[in-house]
């Protein structure tokens, strides 16, 4: 739903279905309901996170249309996408797969740009959208430096592929769209210091020269362009766990001018333990009942 300060949803990942017809059938079972407490009198807009598979089956035009009059009736909405998880994200072992295939692939690059071109189909008038997405790739995958430094170059060559459809597009249509890049624990880009670095020494620097040469503009207006149209997904719980200085984070962020295009409401647990050993078992078994096996999304406890 629309506040003063942006729009207010839920990502539908929460919901199971890794196929377009399972995941609306989910969407369909799940949305009224929450939409009557949460925004009864009012458009509420939908998160929608599609995994490659379903994003090859809703890109067909009787699927698309059958979901804009879906969100016509139930006075619903799309903004947003979830463009992280590629595969499957329900029922499995995700872990450092949640990254794959990353931004040092074609597949990547692909399933990014069908999932912008069902958001440019979805959008109402006016309004801009994002697409969150990996931060370049999963650390740990690249065991040397060499190889780390050219995993980053290349996914940020394939961003910028990106970048420049979604520039093209925005020269047709007028809309504005970008993929939000979001750090997080063990990514290539873990927490906002480095994306910083990186979007200012790499992505711009390599950016300037591709963009400007392919839309003929001078290096100044395709630095705006990048800055438009790549932005950050600013997860609060991965910078929490991370124990980022929110406020200094977001300050530089505006300093330099580059965009926060998503912000992910979510929350890291946390705890105080007391001095005496004996009495952090209660606070260690309390935690364990939040363990799982599926995603990254964990904590440990440090004695």
């Amino acid at each position: 739903m629309q506040l003063a300060t942006g729009h207010l949803t839920y990502c539908t990942n929460i919901h199971p279905g890794e196929t377009w017809p399972a995941h609306f059938a989910a969407l369909k079972q799940s949305f009224p309901g929450i939409k009557q407490q949460v925004s009864p009198d009012k458009p509420m807009g939908i998160g929608l996170r599609l995994s490659n598979q379903a994003s090859t089956d809703l890109e067909k035009a009787e699927n698309l249309f059958l979901l804009t009059q879906w969100l016509k009736e139930n006075d619903a909405y799309v903004f947003t996408m979830n463009g992280f998880p590629y595969g499957e994200f329900h029922h499995t072992v995700v872990k450092d797969q949640v990254h794959a295939p990353d931004w040092t692939t074609k597949s990547r690059v692909d399933y990014t740009i069908r999932m912008f071109h069902i958001l440019l189909s979805l959008l109402p008038k006016g309004m801009d959208g994002g697409i969150s997405t990996s931060p370049l790739s999963y650390k740990y995958w690249h065991k040397t430096a060499e190889e780390l430094k050219k995993a980053k170059d290349t996914a940020t060559s394939n961003i910028l592929l990106v970048a420049g459809e979604l520039i093209r597009l925005r020269r047709a249509t007028g809309v504005v769209m970008h993929p939000d890049i979001e750090p997080e624990p063990d990514g290539v880009l873990e927490t906002g210091r480095e994306y910083i670095d990186w979007y200012e020494n790499e992505l711009l620097p390599l950016g300037r020269e591709s963009i400007a040469t392919r839309f003929k503009i001078d290096t100044n207006e395709a630095e705006q362009l990048i800055k438009d149209h790549i932005t950050l997904c600013y997860d609060v719980c991965h910078f929490a766990i991370g124990y980022e200085p929110h406020q200094q984070v977001i300050d530089e962020l505006a300093a330099k001018g580059l965009k926060v295009g998503k912000i992910q409401i979510s929350a890291a647990l946390n705890a105080t333990l007391p001095e005496d050993t004996n009495l952090r078992e209660p606070i260690k078994d309390a935690f364990e009942r939040f363990d799982e096996s599926t995603y990254l999304h964990r904590g440990w406890l440090s004695w």
